[in-house]
């Protein structure tokens, strides 16, 4: 099935965002996914296989670019992009009451930590997160401490989702398993793919880079990965 293709907005000076409108949403605002992408600089395109499906669930998804190579490790587009994506969500039918911060490998880590750090403005705080893939003992650039460290002293402010694949051997499954063993309430899933299947893709030495996969394995891990966004967001 053919996904239409994303519209394209500047979120802050030099920095552009998909917006992926849902498709087949029932009648009301949908409910708002920001999904953040891995240590790669500006690969928005990346993601854009699990946006699709995602948004096919009834998602109004958001995607930025960003430089994680950046002199703050792209802390500032970051919360730029949070704050954009709050501020736009209502002008492209989405429903900022239901807003689900996302995160797919370096990007997953970033995402958990804001949405569960105690300092986070309420402002800016989702309703809920999504780590897709992503170690969590490791400080994140946006608060300056790992999220295993704050959330095994103290609970999630918000509903968290953790993804993985078994056969992931860019990032062991055993950094999310580790984290879920320090959030009980967390919800878990574990799926038969690898780093990149788990977001629908495959790597491409060629290309150096994610492209999107077609093997029906993969394509149906990505699937179930899209569901967790639909989930966590209410729709599930």
């Amino acid at each position: 099935m053919t996904r239409p293709e994303p519209e394209v907005v500047p979120y802050t000076d030099g920095r552009f965002l998909d917006v992926h409108r849902p498709v087949g949403a029932a009648g009301g605002p949908a409910p708002v996914v920001l999904l953040w992408h891995g240590s790669g600089a500006d690969e928005r395109d990346v993601l854009r296989p699990l946006a699709q499906e995602a948004a096919g669930l009834g998602l109004l998804v958001l995607v930025p670019d960003f430089d994680p190579q950046g002199a703050d490790g792209g802390a500032a587009e970051l919360f730029a992009s949070l704050a954009t994506a709050r501020r736009i969500a209502s002008g492209f039918g989405g429903d900022p009451a239901r807003f689900v911060l996302a995160g797919w490998s370096w990007g997953g880590r970033e995402a958990v930590a804001v949405a569960t750090h105690p300092s986070t403005p309420a402002e800016l705080r989702p309703t809920a997160a999504v780590g897709i893939a992503s170690r969590y003992a490791d400080p994140a650039v946006t608060t300056g401490d790992a999220p295993l460290d704050h959330l095994a002293a103290s609970p999630s402010p918000v509903p968290l989702w953790l993804v993985h694949g078994t056969a992931d051997d860019i990032v062991d499954v055993e950094h999310t398993r580790e984290l879920g063993d320090a959030v009980p309430a967390a919800a878990v899933l574990e799926l038969p793919t690898d780093h990149a299947g788990v977001v629908m893709t495959r790597y491409s030495p060629e290309a150096r880079r994610c492209v999107p996969a077609t093997d029906a394995g993969t394509v149906a891990a990505g699937r179930r990965t899209a569901a967790v966004l639909a989930e966590a967001a209410g729709l599930a």
